[in-house]
Formats: structure tokens, sequence, C-alpha cells
């Protein structure tokens, strides 16, 4: 190491803290993007999953018939909320992908902060990037085995899906960098997230009946 590197100095305490200020203010809007995005996709996710369970009533309908209200039923029907969140998710991939990238390069003088952001656009990257499991083909080779054994490839699906936890960065972390409008940006997106989820709720159980009703699988 030269003697050049040596002298030069770490990030004094004002300067790591305005670089941590600008990381959360960068942080807190792009988490206030990704939520208005969540609220105006609704409607497209809906659609996608409209068109999807019509091709499934066009492709398998009522191929679960006859399954039993098992453990092993269970799992088919959550490998169908796995396929929802997979269309879902992937509804809004644009604007996951944008927030993955912007908060991918954020870095706060608490490592752990950093480490919190990164792995909360990861889980979201992770959501929209779900794989759309065959849910016709996993049906069927589970009937075909008279409803004893459930494929592999519906047991990872369910797996992959359920491992997945978005986790935002903790608010309290934040509060010490948080400068101008941030608290109320924040807030808003809180909202906005709220919104999401009680839609998730209530569109997701409708559709999550529909489609297990176009497979005659039990709930």
């Amino acid at each position: 190491m030269t003697a050049a590197a040596l002298a030069v100095p770490a990030l004094t305490p004002a300067l790591a803290e305005a670089s941590d200020a600008s990381a959360t203010h960068a942080y807190i809007q792009a988490d206030f993007a990704l939520a208005r995005a969540g609220v105006a996709g609704i409607g497209r996710a809906q659609a996608r999953i409209h068109a999807y369970n019509k091709e499934l009533a066009a492709q398998c309908p009522g191929i679960g018939r006859g399954a039993p209200q098992t453990e092993a039923g269970q799992t088919m029907s959550a490998e169908v909320v796995a396929a929802l969140w997979s269309l879902a998710y992937g509804a809004n991939a644009g604007p996951i992908n944008t927030f993955l990238a912007k908060v991918s390069r954020l870095h706060w003088s608490n490592h752990a902060i950093t480490r919190a952001a990164a792995r909360f656009a990861r889980s979201w990257h992770e959501l929209a990037t779900l794989p759309l499991p065959p849910l016709c083909a996993d049906v069927a080779a589970w009937k075909a085995n008279g409803f004893q054994t459930i494929p592999p490839s519906a047991l990872r699906a369910v797996e992959h899906a359920e491992s997945i936890h978005p986790k935002p960065v903790s608010a309290r972390l934040l509060a010490p960098f948080m400068r101008g409008a941030d608290k109320s940006t924040l807030a808003r997106a809180a909202r906005l997230e709220r919104k999401v989820g009680e839609s998730e709720f209530e569109l997701g159980q409708d559709d999550w009946f529909e489609v297990l009703d176009t497979l005659a699988l039990p709930q």
C-alpha cells in the first residue's frame, strides 16, 4: 500500500451523515414509487389472472375432481397460490426491476441498513420472477397416482413461493437520516402498501376460489 493510499481519510462524520441522508431519501423515494406502481397495477394483475383462469378452463377443466381434502390436497391448493403470485407480481415486474436497480446502488455507513435494503429489493425481484407452475400437468400427475403423491414440481413451487418474505428497512433505522418530507413520504408509501395488501387479500381470495373451482380442487 502506498503512502498516498494510507493518507486517504475515511468519511468524516459530517460527510457520512450526508451520505446516509442521501441514501435514505433515495430509498424512500424508490419505495414510494414502487408502492404507487403496485396500486396502479392491481387492474393489470387481475386481467392476467382472469385470462389465466380462462386458459385453465379450456385446457384442463375439473382435472382435480375427486381429490381428497388431505395434506396433499392442501399442497396442491397452495400451488394455485404460487401461480397467482407469479401472475400478480410478474405484472408489476417493470417497477420492481426499477426498484431493485435503484436500491442496489445505495449504501449506508451502517452496513445493516445496506444489507436490509438489498434483501428487501431482492425479495421483490424473486416474487416478480416466480415461475408459473404447470398446474394442469401437476394436478393430472397427482390424479394419475390416485391422489397419493404430490409431484416434485408442485412441492418446489410451493416451497419457493413460501420462502420469500419481503421485509422493508425499519423506519426506526432510517429515522436519524430522514430530512424534509422523507417521513411523510414514507407514511404515504405505507398507506399505499396497505391498500395493495388489502386488495391482495380480498381479490386474491376470490381469485384462489375461482381457480380451485375451475380445477375442481379442494380448499
